[in-house]
């Protein structure tokens, strides 16, 4: 397992957990794609509640509440409304989805390294399509995905880290789980990538202090489910295009001296 410094990437063979043998990378949205920094989340919690308040009846701080219960007994909260008030999932998505991204810059940096990763490359989010639409947008990253599948595509109550969602992704994009590497802010959901035979890249946001994320921060060392960590998702991915390319140049000139014309 390694850690953020790009010095410590392993870009080798498959049971080494380097990256050589990757196809296809997998990115989480939320915190992953975008720095954990711009704090989104505060926003969607914020009309989260909000809208569990006014469709329940309850006062926000008991909707709060229970947005937390049901996050952490279904997987998000919206599975939890879904199978227990019924709500509507698009009304619910459109509402707490609806806010200002004037927090997220462009990253032409983060661009450029996932343009550089040899493979296909597909957001694979909690969140809907249009959210990661827009926030992909504005990160300038939109057009190096070959597909978003998003909590439509996962039916509402199948979502990270259950391994029907996961096995849905995976049949859906035709992929081989033992050549893919995930990035995700949630280790949890890591758990059952490693268990498919994903490489797994861990995004490191336990410095916010969102529960979810410091959950981990007593952790000694790193369980064996997470093959890497970085707290910076852009020089990380640099790092592995730049490795991969250095090993790619390294085979050429093998394979030249070999073969002399």
């Amino acid at each position: 397992m390694t850690d953020a410094a790009p010095s410590a990437l392993k870009v080798g063979s498959l049971g080494e957990r380097g990256f050589g043998h990757v196809e296809t990378w997998v990115f989480d949205l939320d915190n992953t794609l975008y720095p954990a920094e711009c704090d989104l989340f505060a926003q969607i919690d914020h009309r989260m509640g909000a809208f569990i308040a006014e469709t329940l009846g309850l006062s926000l701080d008991d909707a709060h509440a229970l947005r937390r219960q049901y996050y952490f007994e279904h997987g998000t909260t919206l599975a939890g409304l879904i199978r227990l008030h019924d709500v509507k999932p698009h009304d619910f998505l459109d509402y707490v989805h609806d806010i200002d991204l004037d927090v997220v810059d462009p990253s032409p940096e983060l661009g450029a390294a996932i343009e550089a990763l040899p493979g296909r490359k597909l957001v694979f989010t909690n969140g809907c399509r249009k959210h990661a639409e827009r926030v992909t947008t504005k990160l300038g990253v939109r057009d190096l995905f070959e597909d978003i599948f998003d909590i439509h595509a996962l039916e509402y109550v199948n979502p990270k880290p259950s391994r029907e969602g996961f096995d849905r992704f995976v049949a859906a994009h035709g992929i081989d789980s033992r050549r893919a590497a995930i990035f995700d802010d949630l280790p949890h959901n890591l758990e059952t990538a490693h268990a498919l035979g994903m490489t797994t890249i861990w995004i490191d946001c336990r410095a916010m202090g969102r529960p979810e994320h410091v959950a981990h921060e007593d952790w000694a060392e790193l369980p064996d489910h997470i093959h890497h960590r970085t707290e910076a998702l852009a020089p990380f991915v640099a790092a592995i295009g730049a490795s991969l390319a250095e090993e790619a140049e390294g085979r050429k000139a093998v394979d030249g001296a070999r073969n002399p014309q």
